[in-house]
């Protein structure tokens, strides 16, 4: 996947959600609790070293990145651990982490006014600066004695890690403008510091990635921005996160200027339409049209956030598009699966991903997306693929994730703490979203390996990542002018067919049937390589007519030498239950009426808009839209 530290664990989350009208949830009856989090925390005093400093005198606050359990939760940093020298290879205590618990106990101050809490972000805002050089970078890790680590094993690029644009820079650029936000009305020098050091940090982004804002790069025949953080959507919505809340402060107009030029990039990432991939979704990396993945991916969020800070109502679309086109359907396909590559390959689930998808629901603030979030939240409350609490009140942990099979990784560090909470002070916020948990019934996407077929051969390539993407099972099927078939299930209801196909600049195609009709035909040529790793790019292509529910059996003829990955079979109308509570998602073209459970049933258009109310026993499914149905 795309090289970023801790690609499976993750990244970071959202400003804050839009304004509830009802009050914070009382004490007694909070989800936020900040005590694990507490526990990460620590202080230490790191040595002088040349172009490194902090406001002030005295220790600061940094937060250790692992906590592994046994009979109760250890402490340990990243990478092999050194006893002789109480050393990591990585380190102990890291900006990515540091910076984004800053943004937990700011916005636990902001919604309950502890000032336990602002006192935790202004430690934790003194180490974070530490970590930043004179260049505007920032080092990423930090050893026990509070030695900083530049350049750790294994190598993580930029290496050092201030020579250049990464995801701690934009995670620290987060940091200060919601720091700065807070500490403005209650401490101005400090406010003041804050200030300097996050125009430090954006006139480095200035220098090394928004001199080619207005450039494009060529992935394979797409024109993608040029001017995102470390070519990542990803990353640059983090750093839009902190931009925002900066200006919405009084921040300087270097500070909107970049903020509206990174929230330009982030908005040319959205791709597909209400039935062809990735249905609307934001796209996290300029180097792959291949590739999604639910860590980092706050693209929405930060969008909203962008368009209230600048007044830019036109920042909203790709927001809207992304949360009501294909949030519902990752929720109707598994729940928040962590990376589609294209195909949904890695199924492990974690807090980053549940937390990014729930903060951009509740960001774009509209009736069916509100809705929504409560699917998402009840990931915490048992409804994933174990079945099981993710986390717990009582103590503020988060498991670190569950796996595709239902195993759940009962470590708790930083980072699912981190999106844990956020998560819950997000819902802490907005009393109103419904409380869902149970075990989780799906009706969604389903995956039929191309190499399952009858016909054509067999190839198992060196490694499966392509470099921009993954091939599904390690393997495809090769067609030269030759026919395959495939065995599929019968089905209560027709479904979209999207074969995955390499496409690539050798001219092929496939002509698809049913019993010798035909269903389709897909031109598998590409665009200009461009600056993408590998040649060709790996697609789902939608064929025009679904595939009807008592078909069994599947035909492609290739014309030329065709690359298959594998047949997406998406019902047109896919669902998500729990409970008696459900969400209907469409791929239809026209209006259904659907049977289930449920005493209430909300009917949303394509952006989220309600269009009608009745009950479960005739919900109706606005064509690409989505129907929420609840008890």
């Amino acid at each position: 996947m795309k090289p970023t530290r801790r690609t499976v664990l993750g990244a970071a989350l959202a400003v804050p959600v839009a304004a509830s009208s009802a009050l914070p949830a009382r004490a007694g009856t909070r989800l936020s609790n900040l005590a694990h989090l507490d526990y990460l925390r620590a202080s230490v005093s790191p040595p002088a070293v040349a172009g490194h400093s902090t406001y002030g005198a005295g220790p600061v606050g940094v937060l250790w990145t692992y906590a592994e359990r046994d009979s109760g939760y250890k402490r340990v940093g990243g990478g092999a651990y050194d006893a002789a020298t109480d050393t990591y290879g990585q380190g102990a205590y890291n900006a990515d982490d540091i910076a984004r618990a800053v943004v937990v106990y700011v916005r636990h101050w902001r919604l309950f006014r502890e000032r336990s809490s602002l006192e935790a972000a202004r430690g934790l805002l003194r180490g974070l600066t530490f970590l930043q050089s004179r260049n505007g970078n920032v080092v990423l890790w930090m050893q026990p004695d509070g030695t900083l680590n530049p350049s750790a094993e294994p190598v993580e690029l930029p290496d050092p890690s201030d020579s250049g644009p990464s995801y701690w820079l934009a995670r620290t650029v987060w940091a200060l403008g919601e720091g700065y936000a807070a500490f403005r009305d209650t401490d101005r020098a400090f406010a003041a510091f804050l200030r300097e050091r996050l125009e430090l940090a954006i006139g480095a982004l200035e220098r090394q990635v928004l001199v080619r804002y207005g450039e494009y790069h060529v992935v394979d025949g797409r024109r993608l921005p040029a001017w995102l953080i470390v070519n990542g959507a990803d990353a640059t919505s983090e750093a839009v996160l902190g931009l925002a809340a900066y200006v919405r402060a009084g921040g300087s107009g270097r500070a909107r200027r970049a903020l509206a030029r990174f929230a330009e990039g982030i908005a040319r990432m959205g791709a597909g339409s209400t039935r062809e991939w990735p249905f609307r979704a934001l796209l996290p990396w300029a180097e792959s049209i291949s590739d999604w993945h639910a860590w980092g991916a706050q693209m929405s969020t930060a969008l909203v956030a962008a368009a209230s800070a600048l007044g830019q109502k036109q920042l909203l679309g790709p927001a809207v598009g992304d949360t009501a086109g294909f949030t519902p359907l990752l929720l109707t396909s598994g729940g928040p699966d962590n990376g589609w590559l294209p195909v949904p390959i890695d199924r492990s689930q974690i807090a980053y991903g549940v937390d990014a998808r729930l903060q951009a629901l509740l960001a774009v603030d509209r009736p069916g997306q509100r809705h929504l979030a409560a699917f998402v939240a009840a990931w915490y409350f048992g409804a994933n693929h174990a079945g099981q609490e993710m986390y717990d009140p009582a103590t503020g942990r988060t498991y670190d994730g569950v796996s595709g099979d239902g195993t759940v990784n009962y470590n708790s560090g930083a980072e699912s703490t981190i999106h844990g909470q956020l998560s819950m002070l997000a819902l802490d916020g907005n009393p109103g979203i419904r409380r869902l948990s149970g075990n989780p019934t799906y009706d969604g996407l389903r995956i039929i390996e191309a190499e399952s077929a009858s016909g054509g051969q067999v190839v198992t390539p060196p490694s499966a990542w392509t470099g921009e993407s993954q091939w599904s099972n390690g393997s495809y099927l090769s067609l030269t002018n030759d026919s395959a078939s495939w065995t599929v299930p019968a089905a209560a209801q027709p479904r979209l067919v999207l074969p995955v196909v390499n496409l690539t600049e050798t001219p092929a195609r496939t002509l698809w049937t049913i019993n010798n009709q035909t269903i389709g035909t897909l031109d598998h040529r590409v665009g200009a390589q461009g600056i993408s790793a590998a040649p060709g790019a790996l697609q789902p292509l939608t064929l025009r007519t679904p595939l009807p529910a008592a078909a069994t059996t599947l035909t492609a003829k290739a014309i030329g030498t065709a690359q298959l990955d594998a047949l997406l079979l998406l019902p047109l109308i896919s669902s998500l239950r729990i409970g008696n509570s459900a969400v209907l998602v469409s791929v239809d073209t026209s209006a259904r009426t659907v049977s289930v459970p449920g005493r209430y049933a909300y009917s949303y258009d394509s952006s989220g808009k309600l269009v009608a109310q009745g009950n479960g026993a005739r919900a109706v499914v606005q064509p690409g839209g989505f129907t929420v149905v609840l008890e």
